[in-house]
């Protein structure tokens, strides 16, 4: 519900793989991209902090990051304070799905070149 409702990906495909017990969820993206997502019963919780390898978070290029925050605010969704990248100048700021993923907002933004 996290990814649909609060985050309001369109689902493309949700299918149940019975010899995995674990259901496929398969989500479109605004640029045509997807996200699957995967539950499995009684998965080992995902290490976040400090950080571990493998991926190390999911992030999603936005036009407004201030209406995107305000959006998660709405939904009880705790955000970090805004930072800015230090090579791009560009606004950027977390959250966490309901499993802990790390998930990144990037304000797109307009470029500007002489």
């Amino acid at each position: 519900m996290f990814y649909t409702e609060v985050l309001g990906l369109r689902i493309l495909n949700e299918n149940y793989r019975k010899d995995r017990e674990s259901y496929k969820l398969d989500l479109a993206l605004p640029d045509g991209s997807q996200i699957e997502l995967f539950s499995f019963p009684n998965p080992p919780r995902r290490i976040s902090h400090p950080e571990a390898q493998g991926l190390r978070h999911l992030a999603f290029r936005v036009n407004d990051i201030d209406a995107c925050i305000a959006h998660l605010s709405q939904n009880q969704v705790a955000v970090e304070p805004i930072r800015i990248d230090e090579y791009t100048g560009k606004r950027f700021t977390f959250f966490s799905d309901p499993d802990g993923l790390p998930l990144e907002l990037y304000e797109q933004g307009c470029d500007h070149y002489l």
